[in-house]
């Protein structure tokens, strides 16, 4: 897919019904044969309209004009691909612990938590967050963090959060919630009028201070088995992931699937249905906005809203 395509397949497809804002800017910057011209000499994974959009909002640049903007990156393109160099597109968004919950739940207890691509570890405290399916509400009743999640289907709501006692992320880059400029980069991330998305970010970074998880420098492919053999061997191990592995080639994916298959514990996937798309075999997408396939140990689980949002819970899972 070139850069073109690129961007108009995010403003159609991820943009469009979620944010106004960034349809307008993709359309735009996939018209504007001089950005295109710009944007071609990143490699091509800094190319992504997330990685460009946040960069931009980083560094105060105007998002809601297309015309603003374009003229405005143009300028500004030394600092601009400066930044999209340096940053990754590492959205944390602690709301997609409210699709993790039922399977952390049900797995033996204590839980030992690894997550793979976790950015500022905000999903690693899944017992510190209070949740609302709907009238069915679980976890600390003063955590300043309330995720709510709208369900279908026959999903095993938990009646309390599990228990975690060991928790760590591996992150080839690692952010810390703790220092304005990681968090200012995280906030940038979030879409324009995702307002509450924002206010959540802002609180679970509060819980993430008080007892901050630690997030490893590492590669998932090499680093992974050493940091899991740390875990405490009288607790289950869940390796977790969401939104990550998108950004490994195939060849990775699979090489991935094989390692954590050979770990002890437990593999929780929450990814895109092309990531594994064996996984998704005989499944019918439900209808509406674009969903996430969540799965245990490969087994297909639920359809999830990719950001925590909705939980699609498959009637043949028990």
């Amino acid at each position: 897919m070139d850069t073109v395509d690129s961007y108009r397949r995010f403003a159609e497809r991820e943009a469009r019904g979620q944010s106004p804002t960034y349809e307008r800017l993709a359309l735009a910057v996939a018209a504007d044969a001089g950005l295109l011209a710009l944007l071609d000499r990143l490699p091509v994974p800094r190319r992504q309209p997330n990685l460009l959009f946040g960069a931009a909002r980083f560094l105060g640049g105007p998002v809601d004009d297309p015309d603003r903007f374009r003229a405005w990156a143009t300028a500004n393109w030394s600092g601009l691909a400066a930044t999209m160099s340096a940053r990754r597109t590492q959205t944390n968004e602690a709301a997609r612990c409210a699709v993790l919950l039922p399977l952390l739940a049900r797995l033996p207890q204590p839980l030992a938590l690894l997550e793979v691509g976790a950015s500022a570890g905000l999903c690693l405290h899944p017992d510190r967050y209070r949740y609302a399916y709907g009238a069915h509400r679980v976890g600390p009743a003063d955590s300043p963090v309330e995720l709510s999640c709208a369900v279908d289907g026959p999903a095993p709501l938990p009646d309390q959060v599990p228990e975690v006692v060991w928790r760590a992320g591996l992150d080839l880059n690692p952010l810390d919630v703790t220092g304005p400029d990681d968090l200012a980069w995280l906030t940038a991330l979030v879409w324009p009028e995702h307002q509450d998305r924002r206010d959540r970010l802002r609180a679970a970074a509060l819980v993430a201070r008080e007892s901050p998880a630690p997030v490893h420098r590492g590669d998932l492919l090499t680093d992974l088995p050493a940091l899991a053999a740390t875990a405490p061997r009288d607790a289950t191990l869940v390796v977790f992931h969401s939104a990550v592995l998108a950004y490994l080639p195939a060849e990775g994916r699979r090489a991935f699937a094989e390692l954590v298959r050979g770990l002890p514990g437990h593999w929780i996937s929450n990814e895109g249905a092309g990531v594994f798309p064996e996984f998704a075999e005989g499944l019918s997408v439900p209808d509406g906005p674009a969903r996430f396939l969540l799965a245990l140990d490969g087994r297909p689980v639920a359809w999830t809203g990719p950001h925590g949002q909705s939980l699609h819970w498959l009637a043949n899972w028990a």
